[in-house]
């Protein structure tokens, strides 16, 4: 005789699908407004997917004023970290403003952004070529336009004019442990009540009635809650199709694959203390100071580097390509030629979680109950508070019935009290123009 084994059934008022930095968030704000929030990840532990991949720089150099206007809310996040975490959580992740060099090249990016800048008042300062020069000496300032790769043997020709020079945004820089913070946002959560399960694979969404009801889980669990919030990144796409509500959505998301790349500095070089994030349009980089007096690098998304889109998000190659390394790490050599030219390819690739115009969905979806924080395209880590705060407020305010599609919430900024549009990333909005179409945002 066999007997049945009962189905495990856990109850809470939110399920967060994704514990990296964004999806522990969410689970904290949800917390800090009373209610019960279980948090489930098919890793180890917190921030163990693309979050630890990040290069987890924060600049504001976005191509549309709701894009700057999110950055620079959410650098006051990082600056006040431990005011902000508010919890006992042990080791803290740091932030490091060493600034940021926006190169200006013939993108015309700077032309989208200054702006805004000047109309949300975000500091910065204009150098021109020779300002540039000075700021940094060991920088090549002049112009290689185009972006190309080392096999284009244009890419070997001499430079030209001098850049026009940079803008320069000293608040901006980068987080030291992007799986440390992700981890503190966890611990706070916790410390409020939040549960985290890892190793916990979604294999369905529950329904109650004509709502969400919970997740199902690959162990034969289920969480019942009335509230779904999808931070799956590169998993995102599948757990809408999961939730069937994929085709109600005029923006969707797919994973990309991304390299960056570690390049020692010499010697005697302090980049803890000199170092700056560049943003490098003219060659098609980012590069900003790593552990080990290093440099990290990695790559704009310049027509020249092809898109690797992966279908299977638990299946593509996590080793760095010798090209790829080449691409990058030989762009950089020309720009800052002291550095010369590593013989090891030390580095890592991992996957982005990309929409259509590469502006993040932070949304309801068709299935009331059911929310996404997707498409966060490797440029939101810098956001983690800011959208973890402006979903909870969404949540908060369509569970008490307010129409996000007709009526799209605004969101007052925490710190700045910047208006904060949230249908600017709606699933629902026309492909947003104004986007640099690339990780730049």
């Amino acid at each position: 005789m066999s007997v049945a084994r009962s189905v495990p059934t856990e109850r809470a008022d939110a399920v967060v699908i994704g514990a990296g930095v964004i999806g522990a968030a969410i689970a904290l704000e949800l917390a800090r407004r009373g209610r019960s929030t279980v948090c489930v990840d098919a890793l180890a532990g917190p921030s163990m997917g693309p979050t630890a991949g990040s290069c987890a720089i924060v600049r504001f150099h976005y191509s549309t004023a709701d894009g700057v206007a999110m950055a620079y809310e959410g650098v006051r996040y990082w600056q006040g970290w431990a005011d902000y975490l508010d919890a006992p959580v042990g080791e803290l992740a740091s932030y490091r403003a060493c600034g940021t060099a926006a190169l200006i090249s013939r993108t015309g990016h700077h032309a989208k952004y200054l702006p805004h800048y000047r109309a949300l008042g975000v500091p910065f300062e204009e150098w021109d070529a020779d300002e540039l020069a000075r700021r940094l000496p060991h920088l090549d300032t002049r112009e290689f336009w185009p972006p190309r790769r080392p096999e284009d043997e244009a890419f070997w020709t001499e430079p030209g004019a001098p850049l026009p020079g940079a803008i320069h945004t000293p608040e901006s820089g980068y987080v030291n442990d992007p799986t440390l913070a992700g981890r503190n946002l966890a611990d706070a959560a916790a410390a409020l009540g939040a549960r985290f399960r890892y190793r916990s694979v979604v294999t369905g969404i529950l329904r109650d009635g004509a709502r969400a009801g919970g997740v199902e889980l690959a162990d034969g669990a289920r969480i019942e809650a009335p509230v779904v919030v999808n931070v799956a990144g590169p998993h995102s796409g599948r757990l809408n199709r999961l939730a069937g509500v994929e085709e109600g959505m005029r923006r969707r998301t797919r994973a990309l694959r991304h390299e960056v790349h570690h390049v020692p500095a010499p010697a005697a070089w302090d980049l803890a203390r000199d170092g700056i994030h560049v943003s490098d349009g003219d060659l098609g980089i980012y590069f900003r100071p790593d552990l080990g007096n290093a440099f990290l690098v990695g790559s704009e998304d310049p027509p020249c580097d092809p898109h690797e889109w992966v279908d299977d998000p638990d299946d593509f190659a996590r080793a760095v390509t010798r090209a790829q390394w080449e691409a990058q790490v030989y762009r950089l050599a020309r720009r800052v030629p002291g550095i010369g030219v590593p013989t090891t390819t030390v580095g890592f690739a991992d996957l982005y979680d990309c929409s259509d115009d590469w502006i993040p969905i932070y949304d309801r979806s068709d299935l009331d109950g059911f929310y996404m924080a997707v498409g966060t395209s490797g440029n939101q880590f810098k956001n983690a508070g800011v959208a973890g705060a402006c979903m909870a407020a969404l949540i908060e305010a369509c569970e008490a019935g307010h129409d996000h599609d007709a009526e799209p919430l605004t969101v007052p900024g925490r710190y700045t009290g910047l208006p904060l549009h949230l249908g600017m990333y709606s699933r629902l909005r026309a492909v947003e123009q104004g986007s640099s179409f690339s990780v730049m945002g």
